[in-house]
């Protein structure tokens, strides 16, 4: 490949990694946004996420650009190194996504579990207790099977 085709795939490549690592990181903190949870930290892991994703790209983008392609001329060289590179960014991409929903379903259950343990009628037991037995569990009868 020669220089020129060469910059040409870093340009477009980066390009490519910078436009959708900024989609991941706005998109994410509006994402994050509407989970209820503090505003700063979802902005701060989205960052990080989107910060690991550009160097992880970028990364596999400078190792593409060193490995030998087929394709004798410049043109077909650089279309099938930047398809390759779609390839990883989605990939890429995926796990980014993969990891903001995972933050987000915690937080979802973290909401759920504050909710629950604020209100008192969920605290109370579900089955009352038969006269005579104490606390709020109430003993269960042995089983047929049991020879008690």
């Amino acid at each position: 490949m020669d220089t020129n085709a060469y910059v040409i795939f870093l340009v477009v490549g980066a390009l490519m990694v910078v436009v959708d690592g900024q989609i991941i990181y706005h998109s994410g903190k509006r994402y994050l946004e509407h989970s209820a949870g503090d505003a700063r930290a979802e902005s701060s892991m989205t960052r990080l996420i989107a910060v690991l994703f550009h160097l992880v790209v970028l990364g596999a983008l400078a190792l593409l650009s060193t490995v030998p392609f087929p394709g004798g001329s410049s043109l077909p060289s650089v279309i099938g190194r930047l398809g390759v590179m779609l390839l990883v960014i989605g990939i890429a991409h995926a796990i980014a996504i993969a990891a903001l929903a995972r933050m987000r379903e915690e937080q979802a259950v973290d909401d759920y579990r504050g909710r629950v343990s604020m209100d008192p009628r969920l605290n109370e037991p579900t089955v009352q207790p038969v006269p005579g037995q104490e606390g709020r569990r109430p003993h269960v009868s042995p089983g047929l099977e049991s020879p008690e």
